[in-house]
């Protein structure tokens, strides 16, 4: 099997997820400045075989997109451009951010730790991909 990968998108940066072999946890991997994201992943994929790309997809509490939804299509249609023959799918991020930084504050970490935002998203972004991955059993 190969490995699936998910990205918490931001404007600023991007974490980024990744599944064992077997499609069985989620373990974040990296969090990368949106400028890097291509970079970094062209070079990740040489190493590692990889099926399908998940995608978290904000939402506001009523269900409608939220406003960084046209820059996540934008990432989505040059994600796609660049490698067309791995799937994307979108997983609902509501919560996420809140559950990354609860995880971490029972994780034990210190508030210093917790006001870094790049492990937030990381966090984030396992959340997405454990999401997918309990929807998908």
């Amino acid at each position: 099997m190969a490995r699936i990968v998910a990205f918490d998108y931001g404007h600023k940066r991007i974490g980024i997820a990744v599944t064992d072999e077997l499609q069985i946890i989620a373990s974040g991997i990296e969090t990368v400045e949106t400028k890097n994201i291509f970079s970094f992943l062209r070079n990740y994929l040489t190493n590692e075989n990889v099926e399908l790309f998940i995608v978290g997809e904000p939402k506001q509490m009523n269900n409608t997109a939220s406003e960084s939804e046209v820059l996540i299509k934008q990432f989505i249609e040059k994600l796609n451009s660049t490698f067309p023959k791995i799937p994307i799918k979108r997983v609902d991020e509501r919560f996420t951010s809140k559950m990354a930084f609860q995880s971490m504050i029972d994780g034990g970490l210190k508030k210093k730790q917790r006001q870094n935002k790049a492990l937030i998203d990381k966090i984030s972004a396992t959340i997405i991909l454990q999401t997918f991955l309990d929807q998908k059993k």
